[in-house]
């Protein structure tokens, strides 16, 4: 293989669904190997028994592809590099660290989780103490003998510095006296995310590691992990913090979602999530702010990345979902909109084809209104039902009118569409319609909100015209008959 082969890869946990700062973090991964002819590795790192959710990992992977984001190697693909999953790797994590205790750059430290909560709570030892660094051969046989469970540490050189280079941001150096001699291997046998992504990143030939900033910290010690083995550590980008909308403190679960899954699930479209998260942290040097794959792919450049935090805006998502929504086809429009349309039970699962032709038809009415999927329901609703209820008076009464002009105005109206030809189409309706309100003496507003409510139930619908052709003249007759009967009842 070519060494400098870009390869890049994105490691979540399978503990939570996919936050949305992974969701960016695998978009700038899989940008950075398609744009330089690489490769994408999805590993998945479940080392962490005690916070596995179990649906968390088909959640992952429906993600990715959910957002367009295919991996070369990985789960479900495999590879040469495998296996991609981090428990099923135990037997190498262990031999490396055995390679370290037997190197002197590694021990066994036997102290007890009681031990360790009192060092944290006496506030006087930062971190570990290193109670165990120095002990004697036969101090570890005794404590071997006496069935103490135990963990691997690494040795952290107790001085110097180590420097951490970083992709986007300045050269960071860190005293190593300041660092802790963290756990490599747990009790349990499992290794911990930081001996693991290390051996596992050298392993399968991982050239770039990005991932949040919230790992900054971290990274000295798998600096110098790289270094005890005497391998050249990858290049490493902290990607920036998501602030809240309003710019005020990190996003967080209080802001909205913060999931890939709780975005699909209220109606944004991949494409726009894409778009969005692609520029949230990475900037192209031009005003261009819509993107297809293939002209971020052309585009993007670890160069242009910005390490500052930047503000989560829901208002410019809104608006992308709503560019995107325009870009589609009806029969796009229409296919994208059925989940949720059988979700609130508007049109059977599966569709026939009938209905479905018919909801393709309504999508032009739509198509401009729409900002979110879950929103189609509200707008075809009464479309899609063969009956809705009768409005009550209070809705079917518009301002500035009493209850008995409004029933004149629909009785007329009744009697204008009666002898519209059954095709029922706008030109017809708008000259069945067009003189009526100078024949009442009203505005034509007057006339359209309670023929408007009087067939939708709603007083924001599209056009009144399309609405009536698309209900077709039967629905229209009934509804209208409805309303005239409640307000005759009143």
């Amino acid at each position: 293989m070519d060494q400098q082969e870009v390869r890049t890869r994105f490691a979540p946990s399978p503990t939570g669904y996919l936050h949305i700062g992974g969701a960016r973090t695998a978009i700038y991964d899989w940008l950075l190997a398609k744009q330089r002819g690489g490769k994408f590795l999805l590993r998945i790192e479940d080392t962490d028994r005690n916070r596995f959710v179990p649906d968390s990992l088909a959640d992952i992977t429906a993600s990715l592809r959910w957002l367009g984001l295919d991996w070369d190697e990985g789960p479900e693909v495999g590879g040469e590099y495998g296996p991609y999953f981090q428990s099923e790797r135990l037997e190498i994590y262990h031999r490396y660290a055995e390679q370290l205790i037997n190197e002197g750059k590694a021990y066994y430290c036997y102290c007890s989780a009681e031990r360790l909560q009192e060092l944290r709570q006496s506030q006087q030892q930062v971190g570990y103490d290193r109670h165990c660094r120095e002990l004697s051969a036969e101090e570890r046989q005794q404590l071997e003998q006496s069935g103490c469970k135990k963990v691997i540490r690494f040795k952290t050189p107790l001085s110097g510095k180590t420097v951490v280079k970083d992709g986007i941001r300045d050269e960071m150096s860190f005293d190593n006296s300041t660092l802790e001699d963290l756990v490599l291997i747990k009790s349990d046998g499992f290794p911990t995310y930081h001996f693991a992504n290390v051996v596992d990143d050298h392993l399968m030939q991982v050239t770039h590691v990005l991932r949040g900033e919230e790992w900054i910290a971290s990274t000295p010690v798998h600096v110098l992990l790289y270094q005890a083995f005497g391998w050249e550590p990858p290049q490493f980008v902290h990607l920036s913090i998501f602030l809240s909308p309003d710019g005020k403190g990190k996003l967080s679960k209080r802001h909205g979602a913060t999931s890939a899954k709780e975005y699909r699930e209220q109606g944004y479209l991949p494409e726009a999530l894409f778009n969005f998260l692609l520029l949230l942290g990475w900037n192209p040097g031009t005003d261009q702010e819509i993107f297809s794959k293939e002209e971020a792919i052309a585009s993007f450049s670890l160069e242009r990345v910005n390490a500052s935090p930047v503000r989560f805006s829901t208002d410019k998502l809104n608006w992308l979902n709503g560019v995107y929504i325009r870009k589609l086809t009806p029969v796009e429009l229409a296919n994208r909109c059925l989940p949720f349309l059988q979700k609130q039970g508007l049109l059977p699962e599966p569709c026939p084809a009938d209905r479905f032709d018919y909801l393709v038809s309504l999508m032009p009415l739509v198509q401009e209104r729409l900002k979110l999927l879950t929103e189609i329901g509200d707008w075809v609703d009464f479309f899609l039902k063969e009956e809705i209820e009768t409005p009550g008076v209070e809705l079917l009464i518009p301002k500035k009118m009493d209850q008995a002009l409004t029933l004149k105005v629909l009785e007329s109206v009744y009697t204008a569409l009666e002898k519209v030809d059954d095709s029922f189409n706008e030109q017809e309706l708008e000259a069945a319609l067009h003189h009526l309100p100078e024949q009442l003496e009203i505005k034509a507003g007057q006339l359209f909100m309670p023929l408007r409510v009087a067939i939708t139930g709603k007083t924001a619908t599209p056009g009144i015209y399309e609405t009536m052709h698309a209900l077709g003249k039967g629905r229209v007759l009934k509804r209208v008959q409805a309303a005239i009967g409640r307000l005759r009842e009143e």
